[in-house]
């Protein structure tokens, strides 16, 4: 007889409420390809709720890197309190952009985070646009989250620099209304980035951590590493590592780019699938937001208490 898998891995969360989801949220943007089209999931009662805005991943599939995706993590998420709001980017394999004549393709890493302070410009909207959810957000408690190229875009709203390679300007998006970031598998230092990479993705050779002063967690998997992308086995540890506190660092053992699977229920992608792990990171996630946004929240302190040595280790500055 099988074992079921758990929902939070043995780390002590709030019990799940129902859920409402409402989408497409349709915004559109001056001089943008496409309109911008985002998913809401968010508690079916209470107020004052803390928000969350996910980036997805670049992604070989078709919809996994859209609104469509992540429910694994936005599900238990959207359950235990957060409204969660998912922009669907230029990159997704839905819009079939990649290849578009556009120097930010094929990443649109610069489009990516203008999406994130576009829709906290129009939070308004939003609200407006899902029935029932008027007048129930926090604004003053806003995480943005994202997995591989949307740790990227998280990183850009915490401070992370990257230099245009088009005309050799900074790009500085960091956004003070986002609290707290939490990136997930993301890439690392540009300096490291292997020479296939470098040529596929210039934007990414000069990624910076050295201003990225937001507070933020850093998801990383043991054995997340790909030549293509760069040498070191502990490239995507960078945004922990080189950038000012307050920081903490989640590696998850023997997890890969898929950390277990967050980005979609029983994708074909994730080469670790892993349901187990999915619930102890979408759990300590979960707990780590929660005490960065509301200061005296033990939820953290206890989650990293009860995490099972043989799943993963935290380390903070």
């Amino acid at each position: 007889m099988s074992t079921p898998f758990t929902e939070a891995g043995g780390i002590p969360v709030a019990d799940p409420t129902p859920v409402t989801t409402f989408s497409p949220v349709v915004l559109p943007v001056p001089g943008r390809a496409v309109d911008l089209r985002l998913k809401v999931s968010a508690p079916a009662t209470g107020s004052d709720l803390p928000v969350i805005l996910l980036s997805h991943g670049h992604g070989p599939s078709n919809f996994v890197s859209s609104l469509h995706g992540y429910g694994p993590v936005v599900d238990f998420w959207a359950a235990r309190g957060f409204v969660v709001l998912q922009p669907t980017h230029l990159d997704s394999m839905a819009l079939g952009l990649r290849e578009a004549d556009d120097p930010d393709a094929p990443l649109y890493w610069r489009s990516r985070a203008e999406d994130m302070r576009f829709v906290l410009d129009h939070l308004d909207d939003v609200e407006a646009a899902v029935p029932g959810l008027g007048g129930r957000l926090d604004r003053s408690r806003i995480a943005a989250v994202g997995h591989s190229m949307g740790g990227h875009t998280v990183g850009m709203l915490c401070g992370l620099r990257v230099t245009d390679p088009a005309d050799g300007s900074e790009v500085d998006l960091a956004d003070d209304r986002v609290k707290v970031g939490v990136l997930m598998a993301p890439p690392g230092r540009g300096e490291d980035l292997a020479a296939t990479a470098s040529e596929l993705y210039p934007a990414l050779r000069t990624t910076s951590f050295a201003a990225m002063a937001t507070r933020a967690l850093v998801v990383v998997g043991e054995n997340d590493w790909h030549p293509v992308f760069s040498d070191r086995k502990d490239w995507r540890g960078d945004a922990y590592f080189l950038s000012p506190g307050p920081k903490s660092l989640l590696t998850l053992l023997g997890a890969e780019h898929g950390l277990g699977g967050v980005s979609a229920y029983d994708a074909a992608e994730t080469t670790d699938e892993n349901p187990e792990r999915v619930a102890v990171l979408r759990a300590l996630v979960w707990a780590y937001l929660r005490s960065a946004l509301y200061p005296g929240d033990p939820a953290w302190n206890d989650a990293t208490a009860a995490l099972d040595a043989g799943m993963g280790a935290v380390e903070s500055k």
